[in-house]
């Protein structure tokens, strides 16, 4: 069955961590990615990995601060988030795309979603 079920949002404070999953059903040889919408903007790619995971792109805001990672045995994806800022603030998507290309344009299929608020 193919499906995309994230989890692991919530509420963190400035400079706290948290670790994101997504279980990636039927999408092994595919890449996943991360995208986020922060109210009031478009939404932008976070950070994706191909099929192997010998590849990953991160968005310039959060180079540094965030991993991707994927474990393949389980098909989940997972984006540990640390330092996390409150413009980190917004939904939080899991998506499969092409490759690992995070532009948007390659996205096959959307997860529903999960709230990631960073604040005091």
């Amino acid at each position: 069955q193919l499906q995309l079920v994230e989890s692991g949002g919530g509420l963190v404070q400035p400079g706290g961590s948290l670790t994101l999953s997504c279980a990636a059903s039927g999408f092994t040889f595919y890449g996943l990615g991360w995208f986020r919408q922060a109210p009031g903007k478009e939404r932008e790619g976070v950070s994706c990995i191909n099929s192997s995971g010998g590849r990953t792109k991160y968005a310039d805001s959060v180079k540094g601060r965030f991993t991707i990672s994927r474990d393949k045995a389980k098909d989940t994806v997972y984006l540990q988030m640390d330092s996390l800022k409150p413009e980190d603030t917004g939904v939080y998507y899991c998506a499969v795309v092409r490759g690992n290309d995070c532009s948007g344009a390659g996205v096959y299929r959307w997860g529903q979603g999960t709230q990631v608020t960073v604040s005091s």
